[in-house]
C-alpha cells in the first residue's frame, strides 16, 4: 500500500472506526489499491521501447538476408569461407551505444537516401585487421592487432568490404523502402561522432563475422528517427514475405503471357566452311565458295543463340522463308 492515503480512504476508515468495522475498511483499502496497481507497468525512461517486438523480429528478418548475401559476397572476394550472422537485436540509447564500442575501430557514417538523417556501420578491429592481411596475401594465422587508428592504404582496403556491404543493404532494404546507401565519411574514434542525440533510441543490429578461426563483430547502428517515416511497413513485412512465397504460383499465367509476347532473335545458318586466309584475301566480287554442304540439305534454326530447329530454305510473298521441319539434335553441324 502507498504510504499516504486519498482522502476518501481516510473518510472511510474514520467511518468504519465509528461503526466498529475498522479491519473491515483496511481490507477493503488494501483490495482497491491492489485493483489500482494492477493496471500500473514497469516503464524504463532510460531505454525507452519505441519499436515493436513486430517490428524489431521484422527488421531481424530482412537483416539475416543480408547476413548471408554479405557473408556469400565476402567469400567470394577473399578466396575463403565467410560466416555471417546475427549476434543480437536490441534498442538502446545512442550514449549506450557508442560506449560499447572499441576505440579505435572502423567507424563508418552511411546515409539512405531517400530516408533523412544518418547511419552508423561499425567493424570491429578483431576481424578488420585479419580481413586486411588477408587481401596483402598473409595467412591470418599470427595477425597482431594494433591500437591504432586505421592508414589511409588500410583504410582504402576496408572500403572494398564496406563498398560490398552497402551493396548487400541496398538489395534486403528494397523489400521495404527504395533506398541507396552510400559511405558518407569514416572515423576512427566513435565518442567524436554525434548524428542522433545522446538519449535518442537507436536500433542495434550486431553481427558476428568468422573467417577461419579468427571472428569479430560488426554493428549497424539505425537512428529511430530514420526509419520513423516507414515504422509501418516494418508491421506487414511478415505478411509480404508470406506473399512473396505463393505469388510465383498465383501469377504463372500472367508470367507466361508476358513471357509470350517478349521478342527474341532468329538466326539461320545455311552452311560452315574453312579457307586461307590467302583465299580470303584474294576473294573478288562473283566467285564461288563451296561448302561442301548438299543444297537441299536441311538449315539450322537458332533461337537466342542456341541451335534449335532444322528448317527447309523456300519463298513466301516475294521473301526469303524457313519451314520448320523438326527439333534439331545435339550433335548436328551446320
Amino acid at each position: 500500500m502507498s504510504d499516504v492515503l486519498e482522502q476518501a480512504e481516510i473518510d472511510a476508515l474514520l467511518n468504519a472506526v465509528d461503526a466498529g468495522t475498522a479491519g473491515d475498511a483496511s481490507a477493503e483499502i488494501a483490495r482497491a489499491e491492489s485493483e489500482r496497481m494492477r493496471n500500473v507497468s514497469t516503464y524504463d525512461f532510460k531505454r525507452p521501447e519505441r519499436v515493436s517486438k513486430d517490428q524489431m523480429r521484422a527488421i531481424e528478418s530482412i537483416h539475416e538476408g543480408f547476413a548471408r548475401n554479405f557473408g556469400a559476397s565476402l567469400s567470394g572476394f577473399l578466396r575463403t569461407i565467410i560466416e555471417v550472422r546475427i549476434a543480437t537485436t536490441e534498442q538502446l540509447t545512442y550514449s549506450e551505444f557508442i560506449h560499447s564500442l572499441p576505440n579505435p575501430t572502423n567507424f563508418n557514417l552511411l546515409t539512405a537516401e531517400p530516408l533523412e538523417g544518418q547511419m552508423c556501420l561499425e567493424i570491429s578491429p578483431l576481424i578488420i585487421y585479419p580481413i586486411i592481411d588477408r587481401l596483402l596475401g598473409g595467412s591470418n594465422s599470427q595477425t597482431f592487432i594494433p591500437q591504432r587508428p586505421l592508414t589511409m592504404i588500410e583504410l582504402r582496403l576496408v572500403k572494398r568490404i564496406t563498398d560490398r556491404a552497402l551493396q548487400n543493404l541496398t538489395e534486403v532494404w528494397s523489400s521495404m523502402v527504395k533506398v541507396q546507401f552510400e559511405l558518407a565519411e569514416v572515423e576512427n574514434n566513435p565518442h567524436l561522432v554525434q548524428i542522433v542525440a545522446p538519449n535518442e533510441v537507436v536500433v542495434v543490429i550486431g553481427f558476428e563475422i568468422k573467417m577461419g578461426d579468427r571472428s569479430g563483430t560488426m554493428s549497424l547502428c539505425v537512428p529511430f528517427n530514420v526509419i520513423e517515416p516507414v515504422m509501418g511497413k516494418l508491421a506487414t513485412q511478415g505478411w509480404l514475405a508470406y506473399k512473396r512465397k505463393i505469388a510465383p504460383e498465383s501469377k504463372r499465367d500472367d508470367l507466361a503471357y508476358h513471357l509470350g509476347h517478349t521478342q527474341t532473335e532468329l538466326a539461320a545458318t545455311l552452311a560452315e566452311t574453312s579457307i586461307t586466309v590467302q583465299e580470303f584475301l584474294s576473294l573478288q566480287v562473283g566467285d564461288i565458295i563451296q561448302t561442301g554442304k548438299p543444297a537441299t540439305a536441311d538449315v539450322l534454326l537458332k533461337v537466342g543463340g542456341n541451335t534449335k530447329y532444322a528448317c527447309s530454305l523456300g519463298k513466301y510473298k516475294d521473301r526469303r522463308a524457313l519451314r520448320i521441319l523438326r527439333e534439331s539434335t545435339p550433335d548436328e553441324r551446320f
